[in-house]
């Protein structure tokens, strides 16, 4: 029995070899295969590329009003070509087609930094105290004259806190200057 499984054995290790030669193809047959898929694939090349660059015809409606025939010409263009006309038509009326960014904060007015500079008066905004705490006391009593001491302390610990309101322009940034000399950090709004 013990023969006989080697005699099979031997014999399917011979059939493998012998269909693994024959399934095997010397290198150089498997490179004009590889050359000649190559060649097929460049040959289209040019057709899939017109297919790829064709405009996408989609079922809308046929343009209507004085525009029509441009719309119907704009249409028939390739990428590439409408591309080059949007160049030529920003060069030629100096403008941009991209679209135009989001501004932070929409909703402000348009001159947002030039109306801040036109304020008649400001609030004066105690933002941090810093490292001069009893300077920074003194600075606000100045400022703001109602203030007591406990108070003038009590606003200063707990900032950011408001100072002074309806302040004119002139006096605010003075105010500013005094409590910055001081070294605290200052915001008039």
């Amino acid at each position: 029995m013990a023969d006989e499984e080697k005699k099979e054995g031997v014999k399917n290790t011979e059939e493998g070899i012998e269909n693994t030669e024959e399934n095997e193809k010397p290198a150089e047959e498997k490179t004009e295969e590889v050359k000649e898929v190559v060649a097929e694939e460049i040959k289209e090349a040019p057709e899939k590329a017109e297919k790829v660059a064709e405009p996408v015809k989609e079922d809308k409606p046929a343009p209507s009003g004085k525009f029509a025939d441009m719309i119907k010409q704009i249409e028939e263009m390739k990428v590439a070509d409408l591309a080059e006309l949007v160049k030529a038509l920003e060069d030629r009326f100096g403008v941009s087609a991209a679209m135009p960014m989001a501004v932070a904060g929409a909703g402000a007015p348009a001159g947002g930094a030039e109306q801040a500079e036109e304020k008649s008066s400001y609030t004066i905004m105690l933002k941090e105290s810093g490292a001069q705490k009893i300077a920074v006391i003194k600075a606000v009593r100045e400022i703001n004259q109602d203030l007591g001491l406990k108070e003038a302390k009590d606003l200063v610990d707990g900032a950011p806190k408001e100072i002074k309101k309806d302040v004119p322009k002139a006096d605010a940034e003075e105010g500013k200057k005094k409590l910055e000399a001081a070294g605290a950090t200052v915001e008039l709004v």
